[in-house]
């Protein structure tokens, strides 16, 4: 397989699953995404920052949410996204450390 078919399946997948966590589970928190797989929404609008950052595009944190959710990001958030319980902060804050120290070693 060649790089360009490569990257246009790698960006298929990628639509694909930002359809999915956008569309079809919408319900699904960031917060218990965190707790679970080590990112969310945010994150992958984050990496998107950064990739277009990597090739001299400025985007702001702002707009690369925009670009992801597909709406401003407080517009989501009112939508979609519920206040997290003691439980889930308790667990993010485990998930946390426990990912910076992997991304450290």
């Amino acid at each position: 397989m060649d790089d360009a078919t490569r990257t246009e399946i790698e960006a298929a997948a990628f639509r694909r699953l930002r359809q999915h966590l956008m569309q079809d589970r919408p319900e699904v928190q960031n917060i218990d995404m965190m707790n679970l797989a080590g990112f969310c929404r945010n994150c992958l609008s984050r990496w998107m920052q950064e990739a277009a950052g990597e090739r001299g595009i400025e985007m702001s944190k702002e707009e690369a949410r925009e670009a992801f959710y597909g709406m401003p990001y407080d517009d989501w958030k009112a939508a979609h996204q519920t206040e997290a319980s003691p439980e889930q902060k308790a667990a993010f804050e485990t998930a946390f450390a426990e990912n910076v120290g992997k991304e450290r070693g």
